[in-house]
Order: C-alpha cells, then structure tokens, then sequence
C-alpha cells in the first residue's frame, strides 16, 4: 500500500500502516540525532511533536542571506538514539521516525505501545533525500553544531520510504535477522566452517 501522510499525523493512520507499505510525508518534520534527543529529555523540547515525524539525519545546510538552504540530508544509523528513542516517543506523542538500519526491540515495543512507526530511508542518498525538503523553516540549538541541531524541515511528498517497523511489532530487522539465523548454519557448513 502507498500512502501519503500529512504531518502532524493521527495516531490512527499511523496505526493503519504495515511492514513493507510505501509513504510519503508532508509537513514539517525535525531533524535530531543523538545531543537533540538528549537535550530534549533533560530540558524540554522547543517544538510540539506531538503527531510529529523525527528524522534521523546531521544534515549539511548554507546560509543565503538570512535563509538556510539543505545541501545534503543522509540519514543518521538509528541505532545510535536507540536508549532515548523510547523516551522520546512517549514523552511527546512522537509518530514517525525517519532513519537508516532501524532501532532496537525496546524502541519497536514503544512505538507498539504509543503509535509510532519507523520509516527507512536509502542510506548514501543524502542530496536525492535534500530534494524532497521544500524549505528550513527554523533552527534550534544552533549551539550544538550544525549536525546535532534541531531543523524544522518542511517536507513535500518526501520519500519513497518504506515502513520498517510497525506498531504491530512487526520489524523488517527483526525477520532479516531471524532469516540470517536459520540459514548460517547451513552456510558455514557448506563453507566448511563447521562440521
């Protein structure tokens, strides 16, 4: 199923989606990596994501007069927000996430539980990714680094992203790994690893 979801989005077409469907986003999403995420859970955060779509992303901006254009915008390994995400989520209603390599089984049972899903983006892909962001409409904590910052993103059919990890508890890693599992020992036998 393709969809094409308008940010802020309501917790029920979030729970709507399932593994595999196709989406594209509309609206102001936030870039934030792991000092955002962590500044927000110590200090607040200075916009409401209630609805709202994180991205996982240090992106590479410039200035033009009193304007900040993207340059490039290459997701973030997910895995590294992996002990705030949860946090994250259920402290500011949180829906999506944006990121590469997807997140752990404590971040998929809190996206289960508060209505978030996680959408996968191409890795190494970061200027096609700068295409689908319309403008910056903001920046917050600057102070942090232009990586580590917090940009107000608005977003224009921005994708195609593929949902990864639901609020089923379903998980596109969690299969993968499941699949390498079953079938590595067949493989390091044939390989002569193993007898």
């Amino acid at each position: 199923m393709d969809a094409k979801l308008t940010i802020p989005v309501k917790e029920e077409d979030i729970r709507k989606l399932k593994l595999g469907d196709i989406v594209y986003l509309t609206g102001v999403a936030y870039t934030a990596r792991d000092e955002a995420h962590m500044k927000m859970l110590e200090e607040g955060c200075p916009v409401d994501l209630d609805g709202g779509v994180i991205f996982h992303c240090g992106p590479i901006m410039k200035k033009i007069d009193d304007k900040w254009e993207v340059v490039a915008a290459g997701p973030t390994t997910s895995s590294r927000m992996n002990t705030l995400q949860p946090k994250v989520i259920e402290k500011f209603k949180v829906r999506g996430i944006i990121g590469k390599g997807g997140m752990d089984r404590d971040t998929l049972e809190s996206m289960k539980e508060h209505g978030c899903a996680y959408f996968a983006i191409t890795g190494g892909a970061a200027v096609l990714a700068a295409e689908g962001i319309e403008r910056v409409d903001g920046v917050y904590w600057l102070d942090l680094g232009m990586p580590e910052a917090l940009w107000a993103c608005r977003l224009k059919n921005f994708g195609p992203l593929v949902v990864a990890m639901d609020t089923n508890g379903n998980s596109i890693y969690a299969d993968v790994d499941k699949k390498v599992q079953e079938k590595l020992p067949i493989i390091e036998k044939e390989l002569g690893l193993i007898e």
